[in-house]
């Protein structure tokens, strides 16, 4: 008797330390969704975003960042840069230009110098004073990829990705330290007011440039599928490290080329056509690594207009690379540069409407307006907007999802033509202008080099004379 009384009591006694137990883990569980819930659930409203950050520049930019106030910060690449860039040689023993050229300008780094960039670039004073109060998420370009203009081949991609995620904070146990590439996306907000980011990787899978091959691969284009049928947010902001809209290699090229999604036109052609069957509203790309930054538009592709804002770069900027008294020379280029797809504002500091100083871009949500509204703008050193796009929500809406009905429709025409489809005198009149003048320029050095040696004969004609 004694015996059941005493098994009785431990059994009720063990049922209630159970159930105690569970019921501790459950509070505690539902607890940590509470808080989960709340951090996700948290509006955003202001969003900013750069490149192209070389970690041995002085970076003051980052006091108009933190100036900003961003909820959220996003690396569009090049965070760092980490292959080694050996100087112009067009002759000598090393060679690194030119059409006998017999070494690569651009080598990797060890994992060492690898880590110590990162660290300089996580310790940078301005950046440290960012992340203390902003979320910082990223993807990767070619320099922090490893080098320049890498894509698939490259064998340093499976230990850049592990440094990158550490530079990134990125949790142990993320699934973007199992994956084969760094892409990921992000919601923030409560329901009804949800920011969806996603952000692709435009390297790891990439084939070689002029394959017209993949950019993303077969995994990464599933994993963008399901993201873009997923739940719908009120907006989506895909971010690539490369251009998505312009393609101002088609009429720079041959005299230089630039990365962009238009290199591989059947790539864009399936990205485009994936927004549009996927009737997701509310998207557009941000992107940086041309070292300007630029607005650009495409209007027959998802029913609606599909922007592009560039921010590039943080340090690096093409008017950086000739003296002050000569940047008037890059923007005369940049404006007689053709381009059909940019957003020309009166608004632009510059009547090219791009900007090549250091620079970095903002998203404003006006969550309280009927219907929301959008402020995005490309900023310079001092948070000052050098360009910039005001955009309804509503204009972000498919009118209808057939592609095709927007051609026909006047308010849309205007950026609907690629920059391939240009006529050939307009399309390379930067390279027509470039041989021209080169021609002109060679052609009086010619007559010159004549006068000067006529003028030496004369004079020795008239000596032997004399």
């Amino acid at each position: 008797m004694a015996e059941a009384v005493m098994a009785d009591h431990f059994q009720r006694s063990f049922v209630s330390v159970v159930s105690a137990t569970i019921i501790i883990a459950i509070s505690f569980g539902v607890s940590a969704c509470s808080a989960l819930e709340e951090e996700e659930g948290s509006l955003v409203s202001r969003i900013a975003f750069g490149s192209c950050a070389n970690q041995s520049a002085p970076q003051p930019i980052w006091n108009a960042i933190i100036d900003f106030n961003p909820h959220v910060f996003i690396w569009l690449g090049d965070n760092i840069y980490g292959d080694i860039r050996s100087p112009f040689r067009l002759f000598g023993k090393e060679r690194t230009i030119g059409p006998w050229k017999n070494v690569p300008r651009f080598t990797p780094s060890s994992e060492p110098e690898m880590k110590s960039r990162y660290l300089m670039a996580k310790n940078n004073p301005g950046y440290s004073r960012l992340r203390l109060n902003t979320k910082v998420i990223g993807t990767w370009d070619d320099h922090d990829y490893g080098l320049n203009d890498a894509g698939k081949e490259f064998s340093g991609k499976i230990t850049n990705q592990r440094l990158l995620l550490d530079f990134l904070d990125e949790p142990p146990d993320s699934p973007r330290r199992m994956q084969a590439g760094v892409y990921a996306s992000y919601t923030f907000g409560p329901r009804g007011r949800q920011v969806k980011v996603i952000l692709l990787d435009t390297r790891y899978h990439r084939d070689p440039l002029f394959s017209d091959g993949s950019i993303l691969g077969s995994l990464q284009w599933d994993w963008l599928e399901k993201q873009l049928k997923g739940p719908a947010t009120a907006i989506t902001i895909i971010g690539s490290s490369i251009q998505v809209i312009s393609n101002l290699s088609a009429t720079t090229g041959p005299l230089f080329y630039m990365e962009s999604w238009g290199r591989f036109p059947q790539e864009r052609t399936r990205l485009f056509k994936l927004i549009s069957d996927s009737k997701r509203e509310g998207v557009f790309f941000i992107s940086g690594d041309v070292h300007f930054g630029e607005i650009t538009r495409y209007d027959c592709a998802a029913g609606y207009p599909l922007y592009d804002i560039t921010s590039s770069g943080i340090t690096q900027a093409v008017e950086k690379v000739v003296p002050p008294p000569l940047n008037f020379l890059v923007r005369f280029v940049a404006r007689l540069t053709p381009t059909t797809l940019r957003v020309m504002e009166r608004s632009c500091r510059y009547c090219a409407c791009t900007y090549g100083k250091p620079n970095f871009g903002t998203i404003e949500i006006d969550w309280d307006t009927a219907p929301v509204n959008l402020k995005v703008h490309v900023r310079d050193e001092n948070g000052v907007s050098v360009l910039g796009v005001n955009i309804s929500l509503s204009q972000l809406e498919a009118h209808n999802i057939d592609s095709k009905v927007t051609q026909t429709e006047q308010k849309y025409n205007t950026y609907c033509t690629m920059e391939v489809e240009l006529p050939w005198i307009v399309r390379y009149r930067l390279t027509i202008l470039f041989f021209c003048t080169s021609g002109v320029l060679l052609l009086l050095l010619i007559v010159l080099f004549y006068a000067v040696i006529s003028l030496c004969r004369r004079c020795l004609q008239k000596c032997k004379i004399d």
